[in-house]
Parts: C-alpha cells; sequence; structure tokens
C-alpha cells in the first residue's frame, strides 16, 4: 500500500466494490422476481449447500500470495544465475547489464504501479530484469578484493529479517497504522529522491558509494536504509492482509507478490552496500 503506489487500487476498488458487488442497480431489483420463480425444494437446496470460499468466488487467498511469491522468486533466482555468468565472463557487459537493468527496474516499476490496469506480463518482466541486475550487482560485489564471501552474507541477513520482520508484524510487535503509513511514505519517497541524487553523485566522483563512502556517514546511511527496507516488509504484510480480508479479486495476489519481492530485493542490496562499507 504505502511501499507501492499500486496498492492504493485495493483501497479504492474495496470502497468502490469489487467485481461490480455494489449496493443498488437492477440486478438487486431483479432478485425478488427470480426468488418467487423457485420452489421450495430449490431455495431448501441453495440453502444446504456449503458457503463459497475465497477459491470460488475468484477473491485472493493467501495461498496465491505464496504461490505468485515463489514463482516470481523463482524468476529473479534463475536469471540472477545468468546475471552473475554474464558478469563474471565479461565485467565490460556485466556493468552494462548492472546499468541497463536499474534503470529498466525503474522505468517497469513506474508503469506496473501507475498503469490503470493490472498486467501479469509487466510483472513477470519486472521479474527478469530484476534478476539480471541482481546477478551482475552480486557478481561485482563478490569480485572486489576484500569483499569475498559478502554476497552470502547479505542473503542470510536478508532472510533473518524477513523471518524477525514477520514474526513482529505477526504477533503484534509491528502494528501498521495510518500514521505509521504515511511516515513510511514519506522516508520511502525521500529516501528514492537521495538515491537517485546519490547515484548521480557517485557516477561522477571518486565515491564508489557516494555521500559519506565508508566512514561513518556512509554507515549511518545504509544503516537508516536497511531499516527503512526492513520495515517496509510490515507494509507488504499488511497490504497482503487487507487484499484478503477486504476481498480483493484474485488477480491482485500478482500485485502483492510483486511488492513483497521488490522489497526483499531492496533489503538484499541495502545489506550488500553496508557490508561493503564495513569491510572498508
Amino acid at each position: 500500500m504505502a511501499s507501492n503506489p499500486a496498492f492504493n487500487r485495493l483501497e479504492k476498488d474495496a470502497q468502490g466494490g469489487y467485481a461490480g458487488f455494489r449496493s443498488g442497480g437492477q440486478g438487486m431489483s431483479a432478485a425478488p422476481a427470480a426468488q418467487d420463480a423457485m420452489s421450495a425444494q430449490q431455495l431448501q437446496e441453495m440453502y444446504n449447500r456449503e458457503p463459497a470460499g475465497p477459491v470460488q468466488t475468484d477473491r485472493v487467498t493467501m495461498d496465491d500470495v505464496i504461490m505468485k511469491t515463489l514463482g516470481l522468486f523463482a524468476i529473479v533466482l534463475v536469471l540472477g544465475a545468468v546475471g552473475w555468468g554474464i558478469a563474471a565472463a565479461s565485467p565490460a557487459l556485466g556493468g552494462m547489464v548492472w546499468i541497463g537493468g536499474m534503470v529498466a527496474t525503474l522505468v517497469l516499476g513506474l508503469v506496473i504501479a501507475f498503469k490503470k490496469t493490472l498486467s501479469v506480463p509487466l510483472i513477470v518482466a519486472y521479474a527478469v530484469v530484476e534478476g539480471l541486475f541482481v546477478g551482475a550487482v552480486s557478481q561485482f560485489f563478490n569480485s572486489v578484493p576484500g569483499w569475498e564471501g559478502i554476497v552470502p552474507t547479505a542473503v542470510l541477513a536478508t532472510v533473518s529479517t524477513f523471518v524477525g520482520m514477520f514474526l513482529a508484524y505477526r504477533f503484534g510487535l509491528i502494528k501498521v497504522t495510518a500514521k505509521f503509513r504515511r511516515i513510511m511514505t514519506m522516508m520511502i519517497f525521500g529516501y528514492a529522491i537521495f538515491a537517485v541524487v546519490n547515484f548521480v553523485y557517485a557516477s561522477f566522483s571518486s565515491q564508489p558509494f557516494g555521500f559519506g563512502g565508508t566512514g561513518m556517514l556512509g554507515i549511518g546511511i545504509s544503516l537508516f536504509a536497511v531499516g527503512l527496507a526492513a520495515f517496509s516488509l510490515a507494509l507488504d504484510f499488511d497490504a497482503i492482509e487487507y487484499a484478503i480480508r477486504s476481498g480483493a479479486p484474485q488477480k491482485y495476489s500478482w500485485l502483492l507478490a510483486h511488492g513483497l519481492i521488490v522489497t526483499v530485493v531492496w533489503l538484499y542490496i541495502e545489506f550488500l552496500r553496508l557490508f561493503a562499507r564495513l569491510r572498508e
């Protein structure tokens, strides 16, 4: 929701009624006439039927989100291996994949977020490009002298943080309120602007990490970014719960899975930067 502008559609659609289930209209006025035409036996049979669940009514379920998330994550992993191989075989080509993937994910992310209709092919394409980007970036960090083993360390830290945040959210240690969403939204957009400016500065200066370099300021910036990405997971968990609770259409499971993958990759990249700064 707050971590991804596209999640705002969940609230808008829920307020208006999903899949055309709105009060009023000809469908409601025609119901009494259809009921009068039914026999007592037909009404009894309808009464005895088991109520339709989320699957029968094409509403999003937790299983949908989990399966879509695992599917997109598998794409990221497979293409990540491809990106790693490309960067290992040719550092120059790997750099192109790195920069091109970063720009492509930014463009695709904005299109997915603000497109009026949800597009599954765009979400899958984002996972493909993101995988190539992550693989190329990971290989670069792993190849720098003194940074050996930094990739598995970042992976372990990402998994541990994900599990910790999920448990904290599940047991109510972290509560996502309207105020929490507003604050997180402002901080995320503020950091996004800073990240763009910092990338431009790093590209035209001798500081590979941009502002702060590998000093205490730089480490502080990385710690802030890791914390921001970690708490963004709580927003994603809340968005999933909100979609299930409000009866969102099943197609939204793709959007929810996409948002979760984006946050996890962001957290992983920030851990890479933090550990690289600490190594220096």
